[in-house]
């Protein structure tokens, strides 16, 4: 039955949905079934709404807005009367985070949080370092990324699948933010030691700009966390209800360069030659194809290659004034040659060749990725994603021809790591955000447009040097994570003063104070008065 005129009044039939009852008038853009099968426009707002900024996570302060600023920006009425500091709000948010008993509510509450009130989520992270970094990053998002179709709650950052083929530089331009200085994209092949989780693996970009803002200073606003989506090998993702991604095989070959290549040239075109690439969690073969192909091309970091390789460097020359002798005096052994074991073991040859003049090809037979020629080594690293491969013997052997064995099980999450850092000790102590975020700051603040491994040194060398005589005597390596943003401002400036000694820093001329320079550049979570 369809709907007529009756004296002049439209009057609608029984089937008409576009019509909330009484008085036969239609509801056009009503938000019951109204607007079912009807197209509407929702980004159509009031001009000037508390309503609104209320839901805008960069500027909401909650229950923090001043009785001036509810007044001047339309919030009575809208929240209780009574006006909250911002410590008193990170009181509250610590102690009902601590009443999570499991990880993964505490991480899903955490997320909430900085969709709902971005300043108020980095003051907790950065206060609270040590508790909240393993909630934000690995062991966490690990087990996040895993279930992350069935938590899913709202999209975080760019998702660019094989749909988007000859249209990534329209996606692009579909992000709000124009002058995004850092990037970290994913495939999703290879997530932490879990595998291929093919889209659900934005939760790594979204968690390492997260450290990059809390630990580095980077504004939110210049980070953009993207995942390239080709599929997934994955059968249980894909035969799972949930899943948020493609549903198909993973593209290869040909197909998948030229997706790759389709982006990095968008990217580019889009933001310019300054923006900072960070691959992350890419399977073996495209983690170096991809460095290698575009490193002369593009500003390009690898966490996984270079950022790990960067940190053990470090905490391998800290170790030095521990166990003695120098780089050159050591033999090394790793357990796994993928990305992270490779990476660590060129720049360890890399270190020791600039240090001895020896050439690196030289260098690099003191390195063994397998132990098959029984070697005694006084350092042991473990990069295999193969959980509980450090036994109690392999171990006990290390203390056994080494009164001082330096042992590394960098694989991650924990239920992947080759040993725990209590049962090295028990038996018998790294984190790659001591470095990228001062690394990713480095490179920003001196505006570099390209990498260099002598930048990798230079923050190596700057985290060991962070090093005190205290933290020594506890048998530390690394400073505390508590001094991050103190640690990560000496990192940029030590990275920064590389580039403009190569010839690759272009914002001139160089500031004389590298150091307060990078304190400066420095985001702070503290709320702003907005009158």
């Amino acid at each position: 039955m369809e709907s007529g005129l009756t004296n002049g009044v439209l009057v609608p039939s029984a089937d008409d949905k576009s019509v909330v009852g009484g008085g036969g008038v239609k509801d056009v853009y009503g938000e019951d079934s109204a607007t079912e099968d009807q197209l509407v426009t929702p980004w159509t707002v009031s001009v000037a709404s508390g309503y609104t900024l209320l839901r805008d996570p960069r500027h909401n302060k909650g229950l923090s807005f001043t009785e001036k600023e509810r007044d001047a920006h339309y919030l009575r009425g809208l929240l209780p009367p009574s006006v909250s500091c911002q410590d008193l709000q990170e009181k509250k948010l610590m102690h009902n985070l601590r009443q999570y008993e499991v990880p993964l509510q505490r991480y899903i509450a955490m997320m909430d949080l900085q969709e709902r009130n971005e300043r108020l989520f980095y003051k907790l992270l950065i206060d609270n370092v040590e508790e909240l970094l393993p909630v934000v990053y690995t062991p966490v998002v690990g087990e996040a990324c895993q279930k992350y179709g069935s938590i899913f709650r709202r999209p975080q950052g760019l998702f660019i699948s094989l749909k988007e083929k000859g249209k990534i530089l329209e996606v692009l331009k579909n992000w709000p933010e124009k002058n995004i200085q850092v990037i970290v994209v994913t495939d999703g092949e290879r997530i932490l030691g879990l595998g291929d989780l093919g889209c659900q693996g934005m939760g790594i970009p979204v968690g390492k700009l997260s450290l990059y803002t809390a630990l580095g200073g980077v504004r939110p606003s210049a980070c953009l966390p993207i995942t390239i989506d080709v599929g997934t090998n994955n059968e249980k993702l894909l035969n799972d209800e949930f899943y948020i991604g493609l549903r198909q095989k993973r593209a290869t070959g040909q197909e998948y360069a030229e997706l790759l290549h389709e982006f990095m040239c968008a990217v580019k075109q889009n933001y310019g030659e300054k923006i900072l690439i960070q691959f992350e969690d890419f399977a073996n073969h495209n983690a170096f194809e991809l460095l290698a192909k575009y490193r002369t091309t593009h500003l390009v970091f690898n966490d996984d290659i270079q950022g790990t390789a960067s940190v053990v460097l470090s905490g391998l020359i800290a170790a030095l004034k521990l166990v003695g002798g120098t780089l050159a005096d050591h033999s090394f052994l790793f357990l796994g040659a993928g990305e992270a074991g490779t990476g660590i073991a060129e720049l360890i040859a890399l270190e020791i060749s600039k240090k001895t003049n020896i050439p690196v090809e030289e260098t690099r037979k003191k390195i063994w990725l397998v132990d098959s020629k029984a070697i005694k080594p006084s350092v042991l690293i473990g990069t295999s994603g193969v959980g509980k491969t450090f036994t109690k013997d392999v171990v006990e052997a290390m203390a056994s021809f080494n009164e001082k064995p330096v042992i590394f099980a960098l694989s991650n999450p924990t239920s992947q790591a080759e040993c725990t850092a209590e049962q090295a000790y028990t038996w018998t102590q790294a984190n790659n955000a001591y470095i990228f975020p001062g690394f990713g700051l480095g490179l920003i603040m001196s505006g570099t447009i390209r990498m260099h491994d002598d930048m990798l040194l230079a923050a190596s060398e700057a985290l060991a040097c962070q090093v005190t005589e205290e933290n020594y005597a506890k048998g530390l390596i690394y400073p505390p994570l508590t001094n991050i943003r103190d640690i990560s401002a000496r990192i940029a400036a030590k990275v920064a003063a590389k580039s403009y000694e190569l010839g690759l820093a272009s914002r001139l001329p160089r500031p004389r104070d590298l150091v307060k320079f990078a304190e400066s550049c420095m985001y702070s979570p503290v709320y702003r008065n907005y009158l």
